[in-house]
């Protein structure tokens, strides 16, 4: 009896469980996630699959290292910054206070060691000798990194520090926060640090760890950075990679550790359940060039360049299908890389992304002065 009573429960979790095999995440409310502000990005594209009060302007703590470090990396590869630098600590940086690795007025430690304790321990007196070595002043950097955000459209944001201290005016948005993390992910070397775990400066005597504690937990993480102050809150820009698709999560404003570490993950499962990413290439009945009405020649070479990627639905059968918007013929004369017409991406029959299509060469229009020319070149070449 106890027998068959166990089989029977056993089927009846196994039909109760069964339409869930496989179950996507088919959507995720603003309720179910804690934090004040959220954004969940595709990497590749820039494609918001998620937002919850996104451009709300709100302090974001250590975050703000997120831009600090995009500045270094590009310090480096301009050649401005060499991993093997030595960098002295100022007396403004060492008075940060905070979190930070207790740096000393003149004190000497390597960039690289500059940068590892930034990312891995949020080091406050670290990020500003980095700011000072670069620039000259921590203000002088500050400066640079709202250039810097301007460029890059995050019109939600204002830097006062280089740090993330609380500081009134201080302030981004957790869509802003997505596209400096996005910047910062094309320098593939900042991930050599965010997936540290465990590490030591000043030859072992300091020992550093981990803020990230999704580095433990989460499958596929692969960074960026946390942030705590009394005016912030808990916040974090966390990246993750399987496979094709790579995220950036962003929370802002969580009242506790626990709680911005649960939203975003949270926010990389949804993400991972429900995209995939596909390259784009150029279809096979491109056509390669376009006849020319009038011209020195009769027809004028096609160029369109396609390097993207697309965000489509993983579980509907997503069809991608391009349409090429061409004339039959244009008239001389053509000038090189002017537009001729437009191919379209599609998904699903919907508009997804478009390209240009551009004249790859120029040709003249006849003329007396124009055949002259060409004959002379012909015979020239002779």
């Amino acid at each position: 009896m106890l027998r068959k009573a166990f089989v029977s429960i056993t089927l009846c979790a196994v039909f109760l469980l069964l339409p869930f095999v496989g179950l996507k995440v088919n959507a995720l409310s603003a309720e179910s996630i804690s934090a004040p502000s959220a954004v969940l990005m595709e990497s590749s594209t820039g494609k918001v699959l998620f937002e919850k009060n996104p451009h709300e302007q709100r302090p974001c703590a250590s975050v703000t290292k997120v831009m600090t470090l995009l500045l270094v990396f590009e310090a480096v590869d301009s050649g401005k910054l060499s991993l093997d630098d030595e960098i002295t600590a100022s007396e403004h940086a060492a008075g940060m206070g905070g979190s930070d690795i207790w740096l000393e007025k003149g004190e000497t430690m390597s960039a690289d060691d500059m940068i590892k304790a930034t990312v891995v321990v949020s080091a406050n007196d670290a990020a500003v000798a980095l700011a000072e070595h670069i620039s000259g002043s921590e203000d002088a950097f500050v400066e640079k990194m709202n250039s810097r955000a301007k460029e890059l459209g995050m019109n939600d944001t204002v830097f006062k520090n280089c740090n993330g201290l609380d500081e009134d005016g201080h302030i981004t948005s957790a869509y802003d926060v997505a596209l400096m993390s996005r910047e910062l992910t094309k320098h593939e070397k900042i991930f050599d640090y965010t997936s540290i775990w465990l590490d030591n400066l000043r030859g072992g005597k300091t020992q550093i760890v981990n803020t990230n504690k999704l580095l433990k937990t989460y499958n596929g993480i692969t960074g960026l950075k946390t942030g705590t102050t009394n005016d912030a809150g808990c916040c974090m820009s966390a990246t993750a990679t399987r496979g094709d698709v790579s995220l950036i999560s962003v929370v802002l404003g969580c009242k506790t550790g626990k709680e911005r570490f649960a939203d975003a993950a949270a926010l990389l499962d949804y993400g991972f359940a429900n995209v995939s990413v596909k390259e784009l290439t150029l279809p096979e009945d491109m056509p390669k060039s376009i006849d020319v009405n009038g011209g020195m020649t009769d027809s004028v070479k096609l160029e369109c360049k396609v390097s993207s990627k697309i965000v489509v639905d993983k579980g509907n059968g997503a069809k991608i299908t391009t349409e090429i918007d061409l004339p039959d013929k244009i008239d001389a004369p053509v000038e090189k890389n002017r537009k001729i017409g437009t191919l379209t991406y599609l998904v699903n029959s919907k508009k997804a992304q478009s390209f240009d299509i551009c004249a790859g060469d120029s040709v003249q229009k006849t003329s007396f002065g124009a055949l002259l020319e060409y004959v002379f070149a012909s015979l020239i070449s002779l």
